[in-house]
């Protein structure tokens, strides 16, 4: 068998392992869940075995209908960070509806609490006026 590389293929895999390793290392600290594991290791190992074997998009492409192997990838990639971008969006807005409430509830809080010393204050200085008046 002859193994001879390409400095892309070899520069793209230890890319890839570089990012195969952060998937780990979040899973292991449990920043990221098992579903999300597998999808990302899946992902990332499905690239490696791509670039070392580009028959297999050639493959899909005719599947497919599509001219190339590359244009397979290209397509295919656009729609996965289309679809990223999405669930960012709608990740993004949930937390700005969080945040929106969380404020709204602290303001109404602080409020509350500003008026009680509005009253005690009051209180405070009438009873100064009061006591300052019987002198």
């Amino acid at each position: 068998m002859n193994f001879i590389f390409l400095p892309i293929q070899i520069f793209l895999t230890v890319f890839l392992l570089f990012a195969l390793s952060r998937v780990f290392l979040r899973f292991r600290e449990g920043k990221i869940g098992l579903g999300q594991f597998l999808f990302w290791c899946g992902l990332w190992i499905l690239a490696i075995f791509t670039i070392f074997n580009p028959g297999a998009t050639h493959y899909w492409a005719q599947l497919l209908g599509i001219g190339r192997g590359a244009d397979v990838v290209l397509y295919a990639s656009v729609i996965a960070l289309f679809y990223l971008v999405f669930r960012l969006h709608v990740f993004i807005e949930d937390i700005h509806h969080d945040i929106t409430k969380l404020v709204r509830e602290v303001a109404l809080l602080s409020a509350d609490q500003g008026g009680h010393k509005q009253q005690e204050n009051k209180s405070k200085r009438q009873k100064r006026q009061q006591v300052s008046r019987k002198k």
